[in-house]
């Protein structure tokens, strides 16, 4: 039986665990925190998960939760205008819906589950010195902690990562009581230029049904604000005031709301790194890398939970296809790469919505307002990133696609 050891229990981790031991082989999974600090403990992302990423558990058997959480219909985007109006206003529905499993949740059920499987589970704040000790006595060991001196040991690829700061002001407030967003559920995203970005969308948490808010602030604007915020209570105050101030029609959603709990508030910042896959133990064996390790996204876009979800079905796959052959070097690149061609997408097409838009872009987004085929391709992208391409990174695609796209609702009509 091949023995594999990952060092972290997020998303990608643990459902890769999961899929091995499913698979005959022996995991050891090795974690930071125990099942209930998770679920008792603050809250560490958004996690909103789109249909192909909630099929891959699906296909595991591991979507404990998919009946009892909200679902999630659409996607609306609008820029606010004046006088509670909308400048730019479009809304389309998802071919499937998705959802969002708060991670606390999630996280502290999948490694019950791992240990009750007969997992190895770990609890330790690992270093370093310490993936190269497992590393003795697995045949492979990936890393897909998302934090702290582990992950630094994954050198930065400069010519993946064109930002060396971060490029927004992050928070999260998951709150209960908002009023249901009509016609149907969505994820309601906003954009006030110059300011910042806003979205919401429904979730499950630790108290049950909720919505989370994400607020992506520019640096140094109105909405860089939580550097004086000290408790739940001022958080929340200071969600409220932003929607209030730049959002006002969200706001007026928003009058009666609460937290969900202490916990369910996060600030902070980040830079979106890649970083390459392979480590160099100080014994000379190797490492591989997983999720957040090797791919960091500004959460604009919802990718980092999916992004995951998807690398660890690329890698379980690899793995299987290896049989009892060595996991070398090349083994390694050769699954990351793989990964690659799917993650180059996502990390290109978050990227441009941290600039200033590209010309083909703002004008994609306002002819979403007037041809719904292209508000539905829009949305649906978000499923997955690479349909985005060629038509939203050239001025010449764009403009083609939408022509495509505006004579056959002509015909149609």
């Amino acid at each position: 039986m091949r023995k594999i050891a990952i060092f972290g229990g997020g998303q990608s981790g643990l459902q890769l665990a999961l899929g091995l031991q499913q698979n005959g082989y022996e995991v050891t999974v090795v974690s930071n925190r125990t099942p209930e600090q998770v679920f008792n403990g603050r809250v560490t992302s958004s996690q909103f998960m789109f249909h192909d990423s909630l099929q891959n558990e699906r296909d595991l058997g591991i979507n404990f939760w998919e009946k009892e959480c909200p679902v999630t219909e659409g996607i609306a985007f609008t820029i606010p205008g004046p006088n509670r109006t909308k400048a730019l206003f479009w809304e389309a529905k998802l071919d499937h819906y998705g959802q969002s499993v708060d991670q606390r949740v999630k996280f502290s059920g999948w490694m019950k589950e791992f240990a009750r499987r007969g997992g190895n589970l770990v609890i330790q704040d690992a270093g370093p010195q310490d993936v190269d000790a497992y590393s003795q006595s697995n045949d492979l060991v990936i890393v897909a902690a998302g934090k702290g001196e582990i992950n630094r040991m994954f050198e930065r690829d400069p010519e993946r990562s064109p930002f060396d700061k971060p490029m927004r002001a992050l928070a999260l407030t998951y709150v209960k009581n908002m009023v249901p967003r009509q016609p149907y559920t969505a994820v309601s995203f906003n954009l006030v230029p110059g300011v910042g970005e806003y979205f919401v969308f429904p979730a499950l948490t630790t108290t049950g049904a909720c919505e989370i808010m994400v607020f992506e602030g520019v640096p140094g604007g109105p909405m860089d604000c939580w550097n004086d915020v000290k408790t739940p209570a001022e958080h929340l105050a200071k969600s409220k005031w932003i929607l209030d101030t730049f959002m006002p029609l969200e706001g007026e959603r928003c009058r009666e709301v609460e937290l969900t709990d202490d916990n369910g508030i996060l600030a902070g910042r980040f830079a979106p790194t890649v970083r390459k896959p392979i480590c160099r133990l100080p014994s000379g064996r190797l490492a591989l890398g997983m999720g957040d390790v090797v791919t960091t996204n500004d959460p604009i876009t919802g990718q980092g939970a999916n992004t995951a979800s998807k690398a660890a079905a690329i890698y379980l796959r690899s793995i299987l296809q290896r049989g009892k052959q060595p996991f070398d070097a090349a083994w390694m690149q050769h699954t990351f790469d793989e990964f690659w061609n799917y993650a180059k997408w996502v990390t290109r097409w978050t990227n441009s919505l941290l600039v200033p838009p590209e010309a083909q872009i703002l004008q994609l987004m306002g002819a979403a307002s007037q041809i719904p085929r292209l508000a539905s391709t829009i949305a649906n992208g978000f499923n997955n990133p690479p349909d985005y391409s060629p038509w939203w990174f050239s001025a010449a695609e764009a403009e083609k696609f939408i022509n495509s796209l505006a004579a056959g609702a002509a015909s149609r009509a």
